[in-house]
This record gives structure tokens, sequence and C-alpha cells, in this order.
């Protein structure tokens, strides 16, 4: 009973300071920008850049589960 007690002390600690961490889309678009002036973007591969950017599809990983059905730790398949 006292873990329920400390836990809710520490989410009504804890819950005002959330909003600080939050990012708005202007702090997004000057990262974006940033990182678009920081690799010399111009033209279509700039806009392309920032678009992804401020969709958080710039992942340089690619999406999860793009590597198919092979994974890190599979064989690759034998040479005949």
């Amino acid at each position: 009973m006292i873990r329920y007690a400390v836990a809710a002390g520490l989410l009504a600690v804890m819950l005002p300071s959330v909003p600080c961490f939050a990012v708005t889309a202007k702090d997004k678009m000057a990262t974006c920008k940033f990182g678009a002036d920081d690799q010399k973007l111009q033209g279509a591969r700039r806009t392309k850049f920032i678009k992804d950017c401020m969709a958080n599809r710039n992942d340089p990983r690619g999406r999860p589960g793009a590597m198919g059905t092979m994974g890190p730790t599979a064989a690759p398949p034998a040479k005949n």
C-alpha cells in the first residue's frame, strides 16, 4: 500500500513539469532547418529533408522490420 502512495506522490510532483519537455512546431522547424543547413542541402533535397524531419521520418536506420524475415542473427543463404 505504501508503494501506491509513493507512486501517487511522485506522479503528483512530476506531472506539472511534463509540459516543459514538449517540443513546439516552431522549435522542431528550427532544429530541422539547422540539420539541413549543417548538411548544406538545397532545393528539392532540402525541402524533402525538412518535410521528413518534421514528420519524424528521417531515421537513417530505416523503419522497423525493414530487413524482412532475415534478422541480424540469421545466417545468409548458402552459396552453391
